[in-house]
C-alpha cells in the first residue's frame, strides 16, 4: 500500500477524528521517509515513536528530526550515550537495557534516526524554535506533508486538543513542495534566523538549554 491509496481528509480535528488511528499510524506504515520539525522531543517521545515504526520493514527507511534547543537533563544525557560517538552518528548498541530505550536504539541503528537543531540566531526571534511541519515521503515518491501540531507521536497517552491541515503532492504540489523545500532548507542550515547543528555538535558547544525541570510532562 502506498500514501495515495490511503483515504486522507484535508483537515482533521481532535473532536471529530482520531488523529492516531485515521492520520499519524497509517501514513508512518506507509513510508519510507519520515521528517519532522517540532519544538520539542524527548526520550519518551522518541520511544513511543520507535514503537510506531515496528509495521515498517523496508531497512532503507529514515527519520529526519529537527527540534528545538530545549532538553531535560535526563533525556540529554541518555541522548548522548546512544549518540556517543559524535557528528557520524555512529551507533552503540551496548550502553543501556532499558526495553524502552533498547527500542529506541534499534529504530536509531535500523531506520537512521538522524537528530538536528535548530537554534534561533537574530533578534528577530524572541524565543525558542517552534515550527511544526511533517513529512511522510512512500516509494513512489508521493508525499503527504501536514502543520499544525506540538505532538511528535501523536501519541495517544498524550493527546492534546488540536487540528492538523494536510498537503498531498498529487493533489496539491505547489503547497507540498513548499513544505519540502522549507524543510530541506532547515535541514542544510539554509534558513535565515535560525542555525541548525548536529544534535552532538550542538551538546558538545553548549548550545543547549536544559534542567532538570524542563518539561517534565511532555510529550
Amino acid at each position: 500500500m502506498t500514501l495515495r491509496d490511503l483515504s486522507l481528509k484535508r483537515e482533521y480535528r481532535s473532536d471529530k477524528d482520531d488523529l492516531l488511528a485515521e492520520f499519524f499510524v497509517p501514513c508512518l506504515t506507509n513510508c519510507i521517509q519520515y521528517d519532522r520539525a517540532i519544538e520539542f522531543i524527548s526520550i519518551k517521545s522518541l520511544s513511543t515513536l520507535s514503537f510506531g515504526l515496528d509495521s515498517i520493514t523496508k531497512k532503507h527507511a529514515k527519520i529526519r528530526l529537527i527540534s528545538g534547543h530545549r532538553f531535560s537533563t535526563s533525556d540529554l544525557n541518555m541522548l548522548k550515550k546512544i549518540y556517543q560517538n559524535g557528528y557520524g552518528h555512529k551507533f552503540n548498541g551496548n550502553m543501556i537495557r532499558d526495553s524502552k530505550i533498547s527500542h529506541l536504539q534499534k529504530v536509531i541503528k535500523d531506520f537512521k534516526l538522524e537528530i538536528k537543531i535548530a537554534i534561533p540566531n537574530s533578534e528577530l526571534v524572541d524565543g525558542s524554535f517552534e515550527e511544526r511541519l511533517g513529512i511522510f515521503r512512500d516509494e513512489n515518491d508521493d508525499v503527504v506533508a501536514f502543520t499544525g501540531t506540538s505532538n511528535v507521536t501523536f501519541d495517544a497517552q498524550n493527546r492534546n486538543f488540536e487540528s492538523i491541515d494536510v498537503f498531498t503532492s498529487w493533489d496539491d504540489k505547489i503547497r507540498t513542495d513548499a513544505k519540502i523545500e522549507n524543510f530541506e532548507k532547515l535541514w542544510n542550515n539554509e534558513t535565515h534566523y535560525v542555525e541548525v547543528h548536529d544534535l552532538i555538535f550542538a551538546e558538545k558547544n553548549n548550545l543547549l538549554k536544559y534542567t532538570t525541570e524542563w518539561a517534565v510532562d511532555k510529550y
